[in-house]
């Protein structure tokens, strides 16, 4: 066992020795310039790296920026798509409201013909043209009384609010004075002209009235006023007829309380035709 250990010793030590003059003679093959510029290289290296790392950071920087940018294009092109939608239903439904204008607008033609016609047959009235008329407009101070020209008749608008007690039919304590009011001066200024009474409303909701829909509440406030100038004017009733609009003629945009309340009206409408008895007109027998 003793010469085993001994064996075994003397053969790690001549490993030992070969290895350190092995070292030795690897050492001794480098010169000192050799491993400065070793040294030199590792430093280059080193700042090359750096130099990467940096710029792959500055790459990761603006990818991320480039991706952000990309969900944000990406959220406004959804809303720009739902805006167009929006829009193009808006359109839809401004055609639609202008073929229902242009269908009314033609009625209202075909009933002033016959109310005309009829009149004529029935020997009541003759209706005589007179364009002189848009020359002065009446004179009416009251607070929220508008009188406009629009072409060839004179508009005056009375505001709902002091006609009616919200979405009815039912007169404010004030409402008849006010017609009466607007009437005589429209008597005093176009004495014998044809008067429409036109019924507008505004677009808000009329959910829980008794009307079905805007032209019906229209017509209601139109036949209201009418039976006010029967009753308290001395307004014959084949110098008049009436009409109820709806929302399709609002005179300013409904976007504000203050353009709805403006658009929730009756007009009296002043037509250049004059109306005459018959008999004053036919030739003497």
């Amino acid at each position: 066992m003793r010469q085993g250990a001994s064996a075994g010793w003397l053969a790690v030590s001549v490993l030992v020795a070969i290895t350190g003059c092995a070292g030795n003679s690897l050492l001794s093959g480098v010169t000192p310039g050799q491993q400065q510029v070793a040294q030199q290289q590792e430093q280059a290296l080193a700042r090359q790296n750096q130099e990467l790392q940096t710029r792959a950071s500055s790459l990761d920087a603006a990818n991320q920026k480039l991706e952000m940018q990309l969900a944000q294009a990406q959220q406004q092109s959804e809303v720009l798509r739902d805006q167009l939608t929006v829009m193009r239903e808006q359109l839809t439904g401004v055609t639609n409201q202008l073929a229902r204008i242009r269908e009314e607008k033609h009625a209202t033609e075909e009933q002033v013909k016959t109310l005309t016609a009829s009149m004529t047959r029935q020997g009541g009235v003759a209706i005589q043209p007179n364009n002189s008329f848009l020359k002065t407009l009446p004179a009416i101070n009251r607070p929220g009384v508008n009188v406009r020209r629009d072409g060839d008749v004179v508009r005056v608008e009375m505001p709902a609010a002091q006609l009616f007690d919200g979405t009815t039919a039912r007169l404010q304590p004030g409402a008849v004075p006010l017609v009466a009011e607007v009437t005589a001066e429209i008597q005093r200024s176009y004495p014998n002209h044809m008067v429409g009474i036109e019924g507008h409303t505004d677009s808000d909701s009329i959910a829980g009235s008794p009307w079905r829909n805007h032209n019906h509440l229209s017509v209601a406030w139109a036949m209201a006023i009418y039976d006010v100038l029967l009753t308290h004017t001395r307004l014959p009733p084949q110098q008049l007829f009436l009409v109820g609009h709806g929302l399709n003629h609002p005179v300013v945009s409904n976007a504000t309380p203050e353009g709805k309340q403006r658009n929730r009206r009756v007009e009296l409408v002043i037509y250049p035709e004059l109306v005459q008895a018959a008999a004053s007109a036919a030739p003497p027998q």
